[in-house]
């Protein structure tokens, strides 16, 4: 089973109802209704040792406040702003207290950063390394929650920042190439220090422009390919409007790799995927200006299902790829898919 699958299994096990409960599993957060005004937005995630950061190059600080950004991106990823966090970790009973308290200055720093209070958790011992769940919860208008359902065809597809970076950056960091060119900042921060746009999501949702928004956690083919099934529509992207910096092209020159293949498939960007319709093109890009940060057009909603990626040839065609699903899966590898 790969990851979806085992998502999609879960889900057709739970049918219990509660008429609380706006959305379920699905979507960046649950959505729970609080007072007939505004709702809540649960999110949670995971970080472990070996699989989302290496202790050889990931200072602590930043890993504590890095934990607090990729969760707090579900809550900006649905137009909410987040509140409270609970957090549980393990560890190993010889761990290191200076190592931890770096950490937890770092957790704190990114609760004040992102304006959510710490109010519990678990602590418990490891005998693999270091994990760490945080659970946050958010608040929105009702009628300002952004799901991943209501992309429609003719929509366009945005993506907010540049595709990429967080791949290209851990790629240079387990090469010992950090310090291989200064333009390569940008790239290593993504993966240590990402940002989530929490700013950015809030005023989309309160812009009434956007049907439909997730953020980018797996990678645009992936992550693109979510937010199309639960709208029942498919996508159309133009590799030639990918926003891919000159950085991540050297680095890819580097390593040997394939920028374009980092941009539609790297993970942990924590950029916005949205769709919005195409009369709403100047206001997005203003929006995008106030919030200091660029947004990107990058493709086409469709009828059908599927996401396909458009090439040009040198002859002035298009080639068309199927690309649904091509970004980091926690369990591919082992199910072969």
């Amino acid at each position: 089973m790969n990851e979806r699958q085992i998502i999609d299994h879960i889900a057709a096990l739970t049918d219990q109802k509660d008429a609380r409960l706006i959305k379920g599993i699905g979507d960046d957060c649950a959505v729970v209704e609080k007072d007939g005004r505004l709702v809540w937005l649960l999110t949670m995630d995971t970080v472990i040792e070996g699989v989302h950061f290496d202790l050889a190059f990931h200072p602590p600080e930043q890993l504590g406040r890095k934990v607090v950004s990729v969760n707090v991106s579900d809550i900006g990823a649905m137009g909410g702003r987040p509140v409270f966090a609970l957090l549980s970790v393990g560890m190993p009973k010889t761990f290191d207290p200076a190592w931890f308290q770096a950490f937890a200055r770092g957790l704190a720093a990114g609760c004040r950063e992102y304006g959510c209070l710490l109010i519990g958790g678990d602590t418990v011992a490891s005998p693999q390394g270091f994990n760490c769940t945080l659970t946050v919860i958010g608040e929105a208008m009702a009628e300002r929650v952004i799901y991943r359902s209501g992309a429609r065809p003719g929509n366009t597809v945005w993506v907010s920042g540049a595709l990429g970076l967080a791949a290209a950056g851990l790629e240079l960091l387990r090469r010992q190439l950090d310090d291989a060119g200064d333009g390569f900042g940008p790239l290593l921060a993504r993966h240590l220090h990402p940002t989530a746009r929490v700013e950015l999501g809030r005023r989309l949702g309160e812009s009434g422009l956007v049907h439909a928004m997730m953020d980018l956690s797996d990678g645009l083919a992936t992550d693109l390919a979510h937010l199309c099934k639960q709208s029942g529509v498919g996508a159309r992207i133009a590799a030639w409007d990918l926003p891919i910096p000159p950085a991540l092209v050297e680095a890819a020159r580097l390593v040997g790799a394939d920028p374009e293949q980092w941009a539609i498939g790297g993970g942990e960007d924590y950029e916005l995927l949205f769709t919005a319709p195409a009369e709403a093109h100047d206001r997005l890009l203003e929006l995008g200006r106030q919030c200091g940060l660029a947004i990107t057009p990058v493709g086409t909603v469709v009828e059908g299902e599927g996401v396909i990626l458009l090439r040009r040839r040198a002859d002035g065609t298009c080639e068309e790829r199927g690309i649904a699903y091509q970004g980091f899966d926690h369990f591919r590898e082992r199910a072969g898919d």
